[in-house]
């Protein structure tokens, strides 16, 4: 029987006094991809005995939710094909709603916020749940659930029209008003700020490869594994463990006279030590190239440089590849940081990157460790609807047999680093890796 139960389901009106565009936003070529690999879902959990009682919890989320929308406004409306041109676009209109699902669990929250390893099938249940697969779509919906003693917040949005970065500029903006306060900033959702070579023409070209049979939007079929299978883990490096993993990948590169072009950053330290452990905890043979994947947000990198209010996905993708052998020798964590280095070079001289690494990755799909969000990510900072900050987030969806998703720490200081993979005792083997090269066993 299910742990989560549905007690409401309704839809939020945009403001009335709020005008929609009058065309529909026709997606750019950074965000074509994202219609076939949609869903991007968080769970924000809060545990606190002396939070207010649920209804007012509904109540102050779901006002404040609608006042939100006022500003983003285009996360109401239908992503759909455009026929006559091929494109995939926001159609907004003045009657758009967004779903506001409101559920309660008997689950223990204290287990769920304190556990290293998640209870997926109690958080999938967290998060709203829109079908994707076929245009038109809606691309957000959110969902409230009730605990004994705590609340979750799940937030459900299309990829294809927002990125981590705009996912997290939402949600901040929806807990500032629900505090009572004013969003600092105002969003845009205007495609013409990203300038990318071949404009229009290289998103159709791009829906043309990967979704022949718009309006159907299916994933493609080496992605659609069970998640049910899938081990998961979640860690937490705090800033003293940082600091020592980084001095660690230096005093190595030193030692072994293996350069660096800079320190490793935390994303950088990070990641090495998280595809050393990928590397090290799975059967791959000496001679076999690993491949890390892992996107960059080029915003201020693009020519003009794009708003830092702009929502949408202005994301490039970046793969970097070594051989077994060197994740598994004795600079190993210097191997992988310089690798790192030199895919983040590339991609600062070469931004749109207009390489097509998806027919290579899909190739090689078992050596791949995916890596997404960012070390920068302050969701436990920015989450803060009135009741503090939450005790846990999670993201939700990481159907991967290798993969990584970065975000800041509780402490703001610090990293959570959550983990996918198929087999447990490959996690097993991994965790251990993991807190002994980081230096936490």
């Amino acid at each position: 029987m299910s742990r989560v139960r549905i007690i409401d389901t309704s839809y939020v009106n945009v403001p009335a006094a709020t005008t929609p565009p009058p065309e529909p936003i026709k997606l750019s070529a950074m965000e074509a991809p994202w219609v076939v690999f949609p869903v991007l879902q968080h769970v924000l959990l809060f545990e606190d005995a002396d939070m207010p009682t649920f209804d007012a919890v509904v109540h102050s989320l779901r006002s404040s939710f609608g006042v939100t929308l006022g500003s983003f406004a285009p996360l109401a409306g239908k992503l759909v094909h455009l026929k006559d041109t091929g494109d995939v676009a926001i159609s907004c209109s003045a009657s758009d709603t967004v779903k506001f699902v409101v559920a309660e669990s008997d689950t223990d929250i204290r287990r769920l916020v304190s556990d290293e390893e998640p209870d997926l099938p109690v958080l999938e249940q967290l998060v709203a749940n829109v079908d994707m697969s076929k245009l038109p779509t809606d691309v957000l919906a959110v969902q409230a659930t009730r605990f004994e003693g705590g609340v979750a917040v799940g937030v459900t949005v299309h990829h294809a029209v927002a990125d981590g970065r705009s996912l997290w500029t939402f949600v901040e903006a929806w807990a500032t008003a629900c505090r009572g306060e004013t969003p600092a900033a105002t969003p845009t959702f205007d495609r013409s700020l990203v300038k990318l070579p071949g404009g229009e023409e290289q998103a159709r070209s791009i829906y043309r490869k990967l979704a022949p049979n718009l309006p159907l939007a299916t994933s493609p079929s080496f992605l659609e594994e069970d998640r049910a299978r899938f081990s998961r883990r979640t860690f937490t490096l705090d800033k003293q463990d940082i600091q020592r993993l980084k001095q660690h990948i230096v005093l190595l590169s030193e030692a072994h006279d293996v350069p660096l072009t800079r320190p490793p950053s935390t994303y950088v330290a990070v990641t090495a030590l998280a595809w050393t452990c990928f590397a090290r905890c799975k059967p791959f043979a000496m001679d076999d190239d690993l491949l890390l994947s892992f996107l960059a947000d080029v915003r201020d990198r693009l020519s003009p440089p794009v708003e830092a209010a702009y929502i949408g996905v202005c994301l490039t993708g970046c793969l970097a590849i070594i051989p077994t052998r060197e994740l598994r020798g004795a600079c190993a964590l210097v191997a992988a940081a310089s690798a790192i280095q030199n895919e983040i070079r590339r991609m600062t001289e070469d931004p749109t990157n207009r390489r097509d690494y998806l027919n290579l990755i899909k190739a090689s799909w078992d050596r791949v460790m995916n890596v997404s969000g960012s070390s920068g990510f302050r969701a436990y900072e920015i989450a803060d609807f009135g009741w503090g900050k939450p005790r846990r987030t999670e993201p939700i969806r990481m159907n991967h047999d290798g993969q990584v998703a970065l975000m800041r720490g509780r402490d703001d200081d610090g990293v959570q680093v959550s983990v996918s993979l198929l087999q447990r005792a490959e996690m097993d083997h991994f965790k251990s890796l993991f807190l002994d090269l980081a230096g936490l066993s």
